[in-house]
């Protein structure tokens, strides 16, 4: 809940108008060791799936925007 809305819309960002997919997904978590204190590294892995506009015109979602 915290995290999860701007991990989205980075995704899209990059990618375009779409999702990390849950399924076939891989996270890992690593301890960096850190003279002000140790961090935390998290490492996500998932499939990119591009959203998918049905009975629209040319593929033109209802906002007006095409991916190119």
């Amino acid at each position: 809940m915290v995290y999860g809305t701007m991990w989205k819309e980075l995704i899209q960002e990059d990618f375009g108008d779409g999702i990390m997919s849950a399924i076939d997904f891989d996270m890992t978590m690593e301890r960096e060791p850190n003279n002000k204190g140790d961090r935390v590294k998290v490492t996500l892995a998932g499939k990119f799936l591009l959203y998918e506009y049905y009975d629209n015109e040319d593929g033109i979602p209802e906002c007006g925007i095409k991916e190119s």
